[in-house]
């Protein structure tokens, strides 16, 4: 489709120091992002401005210093640290004579790589379709233009618009079968919440350690890697917790700065998982001297997804790269569990984990006193089948009085299996 340069191995990184804060990005992650993407950096270029300049991002010596550096290493691909126009794109590929890519189109060719569900592949085409949608034009350079006179007029631009159209017919494709896969995962989530079983996601900066804290916790052989956006694809399982019952936890996306709003629009199937959670794991390299602005970054998403009001437990992860920090659990003033320090790469501080998690969803418990007659010893099988027992005796009616306590959801659920509901049991609240 394209008559472009091809992207290679060999990379010329460029950053950019900008005095607006809102416009800064960090150098050592973009390495780690070309690190994840399999490309060797040949050289970085750094340069300091106040702002973009219009042409070439970067000012026109700037330019030509790049493109020597690409002719000396031989280089391939141009990645710059931040976002670029189309026509900016397209100027530094004529000076530096290779491919260059933005941010984005770097994340982008990550997620690429890393997507291996059917609704993972289609999410990925569908952010890559609309990031090349505006880039289009370039790619056909090379054909003539439409030209006054008979015989001199190019097919360029009839080639140009059966190419959008065709994009728009694909992307139209892509969002109805997507339309799908969030219609399955919605069916999912109302069957949960009929059963009232809690949701519990994990959120977090990329490489956070989410994948492997929720390998710890479920067994589920999830795929971690020490590599910026190691998973992609969000994966759901069951967990029993103490006093609670059934949870699911979900392991989805990580975020990064600035994360593109194409791929935030392309993962919203995904990220629903966490907007209708009833709490989020939010999984902090603690090891990490910048892990106050990785906090502010994911909260940042969070906001951008409206998910930013439901509950948050902070999983301070990584405690075994520092000395003297010991697993607990640090509460509010009411007692509340709202840190969580620990190592899933250890296993260290896991247990009180569990215990936080319990104390976090078990608003939902129901502590009850029943009064149960012997003609009724089928409920008293259903209960210790439930395991909720805490203590039993019997009256001198020869009734069987027992403490009871379970998720709310087990309850109700009992009220309604039951031909006159349990409640006309309850003796004591």
């Amino acid at each position: 489709m394209f008559d472009r340069y091809e992207a290679g191995e060999q990379a010329v990184l460029v950053h950019v120091n900008f005095t607006d804060e809102n416009s800064k990005e960090d150098l050592a992650e973009l390495e780690l992002l070309v690190s994840s993407a399999g490309v060797n950096a040949v050289e970085v270029i750094t340069t300091s401005r106040s702002a973009p300049q219009a042409k070439f991002f970067v000012g026109s010596g700037k330019a030509e210093e790049i493109a020597a550096a690409v002719k000396a290493h031989d280089a391939n691909v141009v990645i710059f640290n931040h976002s670029l126009s189309p026509s900016q794109e397209r100027n530094l590929e004529a000076v530096c004579q290779c491919r260059v890519l933005d941010r984005t189109g770097l994340i982008l060719d990550i997620f690429a790589q890393r997507a291996r569900t059917h609704e993972g592949k289609l999410q990925v085409e569908l952010a890559q379709l609309r990031h090349i949608s505006t880039r289009l034009i370039r790619g056909w350079t090379h054909l003539e233009r439409q030209k006054g006179g008979i015989g001199l007029r190019g097919p360029g631009e009839t080639q140009l618009e059966t190419d959008r159209r065709l994009l728009r017919g694909r992307i139209k494709a892509i969002l109805r079968r997507l339309e799908k896969v969030q219609k399955q995962r919605e069916q999912g989530r109302r069957s949960r919440k009929r059963a009232e079983i809690p949701t519990v996601s994990l959120v977090g900066y990329t490489n956070a350690g989410k994948s492997t804290l929720f390998n710890t916790i479920t067994d589920a052989h999830v795929y971690a890697a020490d590599q910026l956006f190691a998973t992609l694809d969000p994966t759901l399982r069951k967990i029993d917790l103490k006093d609670v019952g059934p949870a699911i936890l979900a392991d989805t996306v990580g975020f990064i700065r600035h994360l593109p709003h194409d791929l935030v629009a392309a993962f919203k199937a995904t990220l629903q998982e966490t907007q209708e959670a009833d709490l989020l794991l939010h999984v902090v390299d603690i090891a990490d001297a910048k892990y106050r602005e990785t906090i502010d970054e994911v909260n940042d998403v969070l906001e951008e997804i409206d998910a930013n009001e439901i509950q948050q437990l902070l999983i301070c992860n990584k405690i075994d790269k520092l000395d003297d920090i010991k697993p607990r659990i640090e509460r509010n003033e009411d007692g509340v569990p709202t840190r969580v320090w620990l190592s899933a790469q250890t296993g260290e501080g896991t247990e009180l984990l569990g215990q936080a998690l319990t104390e976090c969803l078990s608003k939902s418990m129901v502590n009850y006193t029943l009064k149960i007659p012997p003609a009724q010893s089928s409920l008293r099988g259903v209960l210790f089948e439930l395991n909720c027992i805490s203590s039993e005796e019997y009256d001198n009616q020869g009734d069987w009085v027992v403490d009871v306590r379970m998720p709310m959801a087990d309850w109700n659920r009992l009220e309604k299996r039951l031909e006159n509901g349990i409640s006309e049991y309850v003796v004591r609240h």
